[in-house]
C-alpha cells in the first residue's frame, strides 16, 4: 500500500461499503514508500470477487495474494482413504494381505454373496459424473467437476456414514459411460449419478438400471424431486389445499423438472402443466425431444397453451427448475390465492426472493441463505443408507414417495409455518427416518435382498 496515495482508513471504508468486515490486520513490513499488511476480511461468499476487484482498482493498492476459507478448505481435496485397522507388524500384514487374504478371496469365489460381508462393497457408493451439467455452471468438464464430487462423497460420509468415491469420466458418450460403470460395478453397493446433462442422463440411468443388480440413482433428478415433494406436502397443508386438486406449473423440463413431474403424478397430482422455453407442453404434439413427448402425454389435461405468463393464471403452485428471471411479480399476482412458489434454480432463482416474498404465501429456493432450502442432501444420504442396509436391487417410485413423506413428517404441525416447511439438513432425524421409510418400502415392493436386524 502506497501511503502517499491512500490511507488504510480509506481501504477499510471501501471494504465495508463492499460488504466486508475487517476483523484482523497484521503489519508485515513498512518503509517510506509504503506498507505491506496481511488483512483478514469477513464477508458473504458472493462478496469475495467484488472486494478483490475493488482493492485491485484502488489507487496506491497492490494485492500481492488473496485466498479465502472456501479455497483453503479445498487444498489437497476434501476426502482421503484410510485403513480401518493399523498394520503394525508382520502378523497384521499376513492377515490383512498375503497370505491370509487368499482364504477370503476363495470364500467369495465359492459364495459370491459373501462379497457383501467380507469387502467394502456393502457400504460403498460410486459418485459418477462426466462434468457436463455441474451445478449452475454447465459443461465444465470432468476435472473441474472433481470438487463437487468430492463434496458429495464427504456429505455421504458425514450424514449417513456411507463411504463414497468420486469417479469423473473423460467421455460424454452414453455407451462408454454405461459400459465403464458396468465394468467397475462389482466394487460398489450403489451408483449415484451426478451432474450429467439431459437428455443423456435419462438413457444412462435407464440402461444402468437394466444391466446392474445394484441401485442406480441420478440425484439431480430424483433427489431434487423427493425434497421438492416433501416441501410441497407441508406447503399445501399451510394453505389448506390438496395435492390432487392443486393446479401446478412446472417451469423447466430437463432432468430435475422431468423427475419432479413424474413424482408429482405418482403422488396423485392431476393438474400439472409443464413449461419450457417454447411454452406449455401440449398433449398430442410431436416434439423432437422424446422426453418432452412423454411428459406432454401425461400433463396439461386442459390443453392450455402459451407462455409461462399465460398458463400460470389461476395456478396454486409454481415449481421452477429452469433459470433466473423467468417469473415476475405480475405472474405471481395472477396465481390463485395463497400462491406457493418454489424458485429452485441455483444459484440465481427464477425470481429474486426479496421481490417474490411479499406476493406469496410460501416461498422456497435452492439457496442456503434463504428459508426453505430445497436441498438434495435431505434425500440422498438417507436414501443410500437405506438401500445399502437392505441391499436393494433398485430404487422404485414407491421408495422415492416414502422418502418424501419421511422428510415432510419431520416438520410437526406445531412447527410448520411459512418459513419452515422443510427440516434442516443438520436434523439427525432426517437420515434415520428416510432410511427407515426406504427400507420398509423396499421390503414391501420386493426389491430388498436383506432384512436389516431392526426390521426382522
Amino acid at each position: 500500500m502506497d501511503t502517499k496515495r491512500v490511507t488504510f482508513g480509506e481501504v477499510a471504508t471501501a471494504v465495508n461499503e463492499a460488504g466486508g468486515d475487517i476483523i484482523a490486520v497484521d503489519m508485515i513490513r513498512t518503509s517510506k514508500q509504503g506498507t505491506v499488511r496481511d488483512v483478514t476480511i469477513q464477508f458473504n461468499v458472493d462478496a469475495h470477487e467484488r472486494i478483490h476487484l475493488l482493492l485491485q482498482g484502488m489507487n496506491g493498492i497492490h494485492v500481492l495474494h488473496s485466498s479465502d476459507r472456501t479455497f483453503l478448505d479445498h487444498l489437497g481435496g476434501k476426502i482421503q482413504v484410510l485403513p480401518k485397522m493399523p498394520i503394525k507388524n508382520r502378523d497384521d500384514l499376513s492377515r490383512i494381505y498375503t497370505p491370509g487374504v487368499a482364504r477370503v478371496c476363495m470364500a467369495i469365489h465359492d459364495d459370491p454373496s459373501k462379497v457383501y460381508t467380507l469387502t467394502a462393497k456393502r457400504n460403498l457408493v460410486a459418485v459418477i459424473t462426466d462434468g457436463s451439467a455441474v451445478l449452475g455452471l454447465g459443461d465444465i468438464g470432468p476435472k473441474a467437476a472433481i470438487p463437487v464430487m468430492e463434496g458429495k462423497s464427504a456429505l455421504f460420509k458425514q450424514f449417513a456414514d456411507v463411504d463414497a468415491f468420486p469417479i469423473c469420466l473423460q467421455t460424454k458418450d452414453v455407451e462408454e459411460i454405461v459400459n465403464t460403470v458396468q465394468l467397475i460395478s462389482p466394487m460398489f453397493g450403489g451408483i449415484n449419478l451426478e451432474d450429467i446433462s439431459a437428455p443423456r442422463c435419462f438413457e444412462i440411468e435407464r440402461k444402468l438400471e437394466e444391466k446392474l443388480d445394484i441401485p442406480v440413482f441420478h440425484d439431480d433428478q430424483h433427489g431434487t424431486a423427493v425434497v421438492m415433494l416433501a416441501g410441497l406436502y407441508n406447503s399445501l397443508k399451510l394453505v389448506h389445499k390438496s395435492l390432487p386438486s392443486a393446479k401446478i406449473v412446472v417451469c423447466g423440463v430437463g432432468a430435475a423438472g422431468s423427475a419432479c413431474i413424474d413424482l408429482l403424478l405418482a403422488a396423485g397430482s392431476r393438474q400439472v402443466i409443464a413449461v419450457d422455453r417454447y411454452g406449455a407442453l401440449l398433449p398430442d404434439t410431436s416434439y423432437d425431444d422424446p422426453n418432452w413427448r412423454r411428459i406432454a402425454a401425461m400433463t396439461n389435461p386442459e390443453k392450455r397453451g402459451g407462455a409461462l405468463t399465460d398458463v400460470i393464471a389461476g395456478a396454486d403452485v409454481f415449481i421452477g427448475v429452469s433459470g433466473p428471471g423467468v417469473l415476475t411479480v405480475n405472474d405471481i399476482e395472477r396465481m390463485a390465492p395463497d400462491p406457493i412458489v418454489f424458485a429452485m434454480a441455483n444459484p440465481e432463482p427464477e425470481i429474486e426472493p426479496e421481490i417474490a416474498e411479499p406476493a406469496v404465501k410460501v416461498l422456497a429456493t435452492g439457496r442456503s441463505d434463504y428459508p426453505n432450502q430445497i436441498n438434495n442432501v435431505l434425500c440422498f444420504p438417507g436414501m443410500f443408507r437405506g438401500v445399502l442396509d437392505c441391499r436393494a436391487s433398485r430404487i422404485t417410485m414407491e421408495m422415492k414417495l416414502a422418502a418424501a413423506q419421511a422428510i415432510a413428517s419431520i416438520v410437526t404441525d406445531e412447527e410448520r409455518n411459512e418459513q419452515y416447511i422443510i427440516p434442516s439438513i443438520f436434523n439427525e432425524k432426517v437420515v434415520q427416518q428416510v432410511r427407515a421409510s426406504v427400507i420398509a418400502s423396499a421390503i414391501q415392493t420386493g426389491v430388498a435382498k436383506r432384512i436389516p436386524p431392526d426390521f426382522a
